[in-house]
């Protein structure tokens, strides 16, 4: 069984899902992706998506709700990511990008080892189901501006800003 809990944030309303491992998915319910991610979700684990709770959703709870008040800059909170192999180094890059700074896709590509595979990037960087706590808002295109969010890019631009309000 995967659980699955709603989040307010200021930003709206977030969807969680978590198994006994920890977070598989933290999305704003008003991504149009967010019924296939679910089962995709359901069909990784084999198992039916419940509302209900989890122990790993008070810890994420907390961490959002510091973050958003710019309390915190790193995600402590167990994840249990879905995705192929490939999408999890990218997404294992994309979390050791510094809180308050962006990078480019190429450069992704770059720390990944393989500087062709830009689109790659992009796209596995699309397909992270855990906003925020896996920060792909913090990638931009190689010209500096703001591309593809699953959440939006007004999303992304408060996000950016957020974090370079306060560098504590």
């Amino acid at each position: 069984m995967v659980d699955l809990k709603r989040i307010e944030t200021p930003l709206g309303t977030m969807i969680a899902c978590a198994d006994e491992n920890g977070i598989c998915m933290l999305e704003f319910s008003d991504r149009t992706a967010l019924p296939t991610e679910l089962k995709e979700i359901s069909k990784h684990f084999n198992a039916n998506i419940i509302q209900g709770e989890n122990p790993h959703f008070k810890t994420l709870e907390k961490e959002l709700a510091e973050y958003f008040e710019v309390k915190r800059k790193e995600f402590t909170v167990p994840l249990s990511p879905v995705g192929t192999d490939f999408q999890k180094k990218v997404w294992e890059v994309l979390r050791k990008i510094p809180y308050g700074t962006t990078r480019s896709y190429q450069e992704q590509a770059k720390i990944l080892g393989n500087p062709n595979a830009v689109r790659a990037v992009a796209n596995a960087n699309g397909l992270n189901k855990i906003s925020i706590v896996i920060p792909c808002h913090r990638v931009i295109g190689s010209d500096g501006k703001l591309t593809g969010y699953g959440g939006g890019i007004w999303r992304k631009q408060k996000l950016l800003e957020l974090e370079k309000a306060i560098l504590f």
